[in-house]
């Protein structure tokens, strides 16, 4: 039987798992994009190695797909260390975690993926691990409790999150270091779209990588997802060559438009302009109006949309710009409270 896991927000079959896995690089020297933070990153690694000691606690940030459990898997293999991955909502009692910490030895990785959804008892739970490397561990209940100092190895946790303002102070506190991953630029994109190209042993034309650059949202794993299904639809329909003529055919099969736009960025764009005449309009008023949860619209579909001006917050809501108007060939309808906002 088939079984399907969810990677923020996508869902990944088992097949497309290992070759994502295929293709993702082993070093920092083989990692495309994010050049400041990979120097960061370099340094601090060759100090930790220079001294014999751990890495201090990471902290990865921003939107799903750039490349932070990537980082993670480099780090380890930098360091030469074993890499334990889990992530915030599989750990739900303290045993759990206990469990985890106690097995790691010196120089080990704990990389905990969707760390801001961890509950408020594990996050303090956390606290001496990270600081002190020891735990305090409660064992039996009432008048018979009693608290068990339990030392622990000298590990690094790596937290990557999609939403470091959910995180609490105390926590993001105990991180020394901690990076914001962003878009890439469709250079770098090409980059990645040739190299992943060549790793899955598909012929791949300039024009044809630059295409599928410009179409992946600034995300390496979009990239790289666009990339199989233009793969598919050369070796099905064509002779597997992939040139522009066949990646922009490929692409708008798949819905996704010149500028990376896919069905459901063009949905939530054309309900703002259609149904509240450009905004503004409440993010909990549009997920009712899709039929989709307010996360998904926030994580999945709003950072792109943003960053490219398409959609604008205000503190009344969310307002399409003239932008996002002109490229999907509306017409806004007179709206005064839009009028007064602009």
């Amino acid at each position: 039987m088939s079984r399907e896991r969810i990677v923020s927000g996508e869902q990944v079959t088992p097949e497309e798992d290992k070759i994502q896995l295929s293709l993702r690089p082993k070093k920092l020297s083989e990692y495309i994009g994010q050049k400041e933070i990979r120097g960061k990153i370099e340094v601090a690694l060759q100090a930790a190695k220079k001294r014999s000691e751990s890495c201090e606690h990471i902290l990865l940030y921003g939107p799903p797909g750039l490349g932070k459990t990537t980082l993670a898997h480099i780090i380890a293999n930098e360091m030469g260390s074993k890499l334990y991955a889990t992530a915030g909502p599989a750990l739900q009692r303290t045993g759990d975690l206990m469990g985890i910490l106690t097995n790691l030895n010196d120089g080990d990785i704990l990389f905990i993926d969707e760390i801001h959804r961890l509950s408020a008892t594990i996050e303090e739970f956390m606290y001496p691990a990270m600081e002190d490397y020891k735990v305090d561990f409660v064992v039996d209940k009432g008048a018979f409790a009693k608290v068990i100092n339990v030392p622990l190895k000298r590990f690094t946790l790596i937290g990557a999150t999609t939403r470091a303002g959910m995180l609490s102070a105390p926590l993001r506190d105990r991180f020394g270091l901690y990076y914001h991953l962003d878009f890439y630029p469709p250079e770098e994109l090409k980059e990645i779209v040739i190299r992943s190209a060549r790793l899955l042993e598909s012929e791949i034309d300039d024009a044809a990588s630059e295409t599928i650059s410009i179409r992946s949202r600034g995300t390496p794993r979009i990239a790289n997802r666009l990339l199989r299904r233009v793969r598919d639809y050369a070796d099905v329909k064509f002779d597997g060559l992939i040139n522009e003529d066949i990646a922009i055919k490929a692409l708008d099969a798949e819905g996704v438009d010149t500028l990376g736009l896919d069905n459901l960025d063009r949905k939530l764009l054309e309900v703002i302009i259609q149904f509240y005449k450009g905004g503004p309009v409440g993010i909990e008023a549009l997920a009712a109006t899709l039929n989709e949860e307010v996360d998904t619209l926030v994580d999945m579909v709003e950072p792109y949309l943003l960053k490219n001006g398409f959609v604008q917050r205000t503190k009344r809501g969310r307002m399409v710009s003239d932008k996002a108007v002109k490229h999907l060939g509306q017409i806004l309808p007179n709206n005064s409270d839009q009028q007064s906002l602009l």
